[in-house]
């Protein structure tokens, strides 16, 4: 992924409220469209590394389960 599609992402998500992401990542999910991938990758990204050893594995298994139902 390129790191201007990080850096403009971050921008443009600075300082939004938790609605202003909730719609973003819930019309990115809605629209379908594979060019809007790359955006919620950063998204996931960005809270990967910021969360905890704790926080990892519970993602990570939440993960599995749904990729195990699919």
């Amino acid at each position: 992924m390129d790191f201007q599609i990080r850096d403009a992402i971050s921008a443009n998500m600075t300082n939004n409220t938790a609605d202003d992401i909730r719609n973003v990542v819930e019309d990115a999910i809605k629209r379908g469209e594979e060019h809007l991938l790359p955006g919620l990758g950063v998204f996931f990204e960005k809270l990967w590394n910021h969360a905890g050893e704790q926080e990892k594995t519970k993602m990570a298994g939440e993960l599995a389960q749904v990729f195990a139902a699919s």
